[in-house]
């Protein structure tokens, strides 16, 4: 297999790249990485000393790439399918990056915060930080829901790189942190995306692991029933 893409299945950021990967059916490998298994662990900091995934390892081009966006942007140049998930018109590309970043970094990365503080053992807990984090929360929904009224697809004409990064972000996030009655467009918007065949074939793979999931509880039953 040329590609090889290390993750882990209730991985929220491995989830965007597998979006990507299943909207163009691109064949790969995965490879789970189990962090408490030395042997697991050391096969991906020897990939990517920084530890974080996905990384994904193109064995045919002898070429590692990190990052979920560089890796959905390399897929698209060196392993192109018939989706293009970064329009080739430079200004509709870049309000794709934009909101791909928005909802990398106000969406999942504070979601990310609560799941991991709910995790830290007594004494540990950073309860200023999670407050911090909900409020971005409060601050992205909003802004989220001003831009999705009246569009289907959060960047450009069509199902693109921000909607893979929209996708486990406002999954978790409507977990975690939910949307208030008034955020509608938010609600309807993660329906588009959880409708989507590639989205619901990656959530079908992550059931199984809800069990890891901390806020499992909170999950509406419709989330465990099969996709």
């Amino acid at each position: 297999m040329t590609l090889v893409l290390y993750i882990h299945p209730l991985a929220s950021f491995c989830h965007k790249v597998l979006v990507g990967l299943y909207e163009n059916a691109t064949a790969f490998e995965p490879r789970i990485v189990d962090f408490g298994d030395p042997g697991s662990a050391a096969a991906l900091f020897e990939r990517w000393p920084v530890g974080k995934i996905p990384v994904l390892h193109d064995t045919g081009a002898d070429r590692v790439v990190p990052e979920t966006s560089i890796i959905i942007e390399y897929l698209q140049a060196h392993h192109p399918g018939p989706v293009r998930l970064l329009p080739d018109d430079p200004d509709v590309r870049l309000e794709v990056r934009l909101w791909d970043r928005f909802f990398d970094l106000y969406v999942s990365v504070p979601m990310q915060k609560i799941v991991a503080d709910r995790l830290r053992p007594e004494g540990a807990k950073d309860p200023h930080g999670v407050l911090e984090a909900r409020a971005m929360l409060d601050e992205a929904y909003p802004m989220i829901e001003a831009r999705m009224r009246e569009r289907e697809w959060a960047a450009g004409g069509g199902f693109s790189m921000a909607d893979c990064s929209a996708l486990p972000g406002l999954f978790f996030a409507s977990v975690v942190h939910p949307f208030h009655r008034d955020q509608g467009g938010v609600a309807a918007y993660l329906e588009r995306l959880m409708a989507r065949p590639s989205a619901r074939r990656v959530l079908r793979e992550a059931q199984p692991w809800f069990g890891m999931f901390p806020y499992r509880h909170a999950m509406p039953k419709r989330y465990l029933d099969p996709m």
